[in-house]
């Protein structure tokens, strides 16, 4: 309750979707956010798949999402968010501080990004942070994220590419070509699930939205040399 002038005023509260496939986290973490007089819990999901559901549902104001969970990952959810909900506000909560989960996770719309190692408090303040619309990020990871903001703005230092593993660029040259996740996965022997998790890390690294954008490219890096145009597959 807030008093103004008029009388006291019913606060709305932030409603908050919590996903992580640990049920005794969810739990805990309800209890301390519920505790808060100004969130409220709107609903909890195990993977990225049960979360759009959920957002679909419960339209929730903020997602606190890991990142490494079976099924669809964190990642892939988070781009996801961003096509279909983009008013939602993500807030990843996870135990990885290297550049490998933390930058594709901020390029693919997060927005923000604290350590399961943080203490409730500072949980809390990432949230009401998120809510403002503003960016949070644990004190930890700051210094990567200056790191690759140098590199980005120097182009003598690093290639974007260069963030990719090896079977993410294998999936980037197949996709540029034209084939699709299934048949991707059939080549690879992994599934498409596995495929689309690639695809979705690719892109984040690489700042792409669109598989226009994504061969466009390919043909750049001479990944997709365009005379290999004539070897796209067969439909």
């Amino acid at each position: 309750m807030v008093c103004h002038d008029r009388g006291w005023v019913k606060m709305e509260k932030i409603g908050v979707l919590i996903v992580d496939d640990h049920a005794v986290l969810r739990s805990g973490l309800r209890l301390l956010l519920e505790f808060q007089g100004d969130f409220q819990v709107v609903g909890e999901a195990a993977s990225g798949e049960e979360a759009l559901e959920q957002i679909r549902e419960l339209s929730p104001n903020i997602v606190v999402m890991d990142l490494v969970m079976p099924g669809m990952d964190g990642l892939t959810a988070l781009l996801r968010i961003q096509e279909s909900f983009p008013q939602v506000k993500v807030l990843v909560v996870t135990q990885h501080a290297d550049r490998g989960y933390l930058l594709p996770a901020l390029q693919a719309g997060a927005s923000g990004y604290i350590l399961k190692t943080a203490s409730i408090n500072d949980i809390i303040s990432a949230l009401r942070s998120v809510n403002e619309g503003k960016v949070f990020l644990d004190p930890s990871v700051t210094g990567t994220v200056l790191e690759d903001y140098r590199q980005r703005n120097n182009p003598q230092i690093g290639d974007p590419i260069d963030r990719l593993s090896d079977r993410e660029k294998e999936v980037l040259r197949l996709y540029a070509r034209g084939y699709t996740g299934r048949e991707i996965g059939e080549q690879l022997v992994i599934n498409v699930k596995t495929v689309d998790s690639h695809k979705g890390h690719l892109m984040a690294k690489l700042g792409l939205k669109t598989r226009s954008e994504l061969v466009a490219y390919a043909l750049k890096k001479g990944i997709l040399p365009v005379a290999s145009s004539s070897q796209s597959p067969s439909k």
